[in-house]
């Protein structure tokens, strides 16, 4: 694909992902595709990673027993995933079919909140394509970036809590560019922030609510960031903040936008966007915590669609005029 082929609109695509009878993803907090297109989901039911064809037909599942609270996968230049599990204060390197190749982090133990030294909750892996290195963020009770070697060796941290440059309100997901820029999703900061590989703070993206789910792509130069909706009383009635995937160039400038101005569950709308991904297509998948957002505070709580697949066409004129639009 090449930039040219700019703006365009996304249509969803309806039912991808077909479970086995009885199956639920509960929620799927993230996804992530390999070179072969098949997709990956980390979710909070009975089956923590469940893996489809690019068709949406089921493969197979592991990782039973294995996963206090999953919270982010990515997959690694070498096809090695990265999982991500808060509650239980480790991020785990594993082979495809589930094999696990290391564990960096202690089970169960976090250090002090917000003391800046792994791990307390953490929420993220983004590998650098510059360095072959991993970049961690930590967390829900931390407000620090680790970066440690491929082989899990800590290298250095930088964060802490706070509004300014180079620190942090949940740091919730990362992803580094080709040219080793790292980009954080400083969430309840309404930010993403740019960081140079040691730590350097670079620049900043704005105009963005609770940005979420971050995703670099590589070859169209372009930032794919899932919005959460507000949770405060006062902006349920205000249409436009969040609840959307927003597809901005490196300088955050607004590409697309893929969404309705409120959240829903709808073809095409969403309730709580948490983790993002493409594939070789230019297909967009989007997974969502909807049931920790929405359906366990209903009586009788309840399961919601959780995972979307959304293709791309180019645009027509009267698409190109309303992208970015409400």
């Amino acid at each position: 694909m090449s930039r040219s082929s700019w703006p365009r609109t996304y249509r969803p695509v309806g039912g991808w992902g077909r479970l086995p009878d009885g199956w639920s993803f509960i929620d799927a907090t993230s996804v992530a595709v390999d070179s072969n297109d098949r997709v990956y989901v980390f979710n909070r039911g009975d089956h923590p990673v469940i893996v489809f064809d690019h068709t949406g037909e089921f493969l197979t599942s592991w990782g039973y027993g294995l996963f206090r609270t999953p919270h982010a996968i990515t997959i690694s230049a070498a096809e090695k995933l990265w999982l991500t599990d808060y509650a239980d204060h480790t991020v785990g390197c594993f082979e495809q079919d589930g094999g696990l190749v290391r564990t960096i982090g202690q089970p169960g133990v976090s250090s002090p909140a917000h003391s800046g030294c792994p791990f307390n909750r953490p929420t993220d892996v983004a590998e650098s394509p510059a360095s072959g290195d991993i970049f961690i963020s930590d967390g829900y009770r931390n407000s620090a970036v680790h970066r440690f070697s491929a082989d899990g060796r800590h290298i250095l941290s930088w964060g802490r809590p706070g509004t300014q440059p180079g620190q942090f309100n949940i740091p919730h997901n990362i992803a580094v560019g080709s040219d080793g820029r790292v980009y954080v999703a400083d969430r309840e900061n309404h930010r993403i922030q740019v960081f140079d590989e040691n730590g350097a703070y670079l620049d900043q993206i704005n105009n963005l609510h609770r940005p979420c789910a971050l995703y670099v792509h590589p070859e169209e130069a372009l930032l794919i960031v899932g919005e959460l909706p507000s949770r405060l009383p006062v902006n349920q009635d205000v249409p436009n903040i969040g609840a959307c995937v927003s597809i901005l160039t490196l300088d955050g400038e607004s590409v697309a936008r893929i969404g309705g101005r409120f959240a829903g569950e709808g073809p095409g709308e969403f309730v709580a966007p948490h983790g993002v991904a493409v594939d070789s297509t230019g297909a967009i998948y989007v997974a969502e915590v909807a049931f920790q957002a929405r359906g366990r505070h209903e009586d009788p709580p309840r399961v919601i669609r959780s995972l979307q697949k959304f293709v791309p066409h180019r645009a027509s004129q009267k698409d190109i005029s309303r992208v970015g639009a409400p």
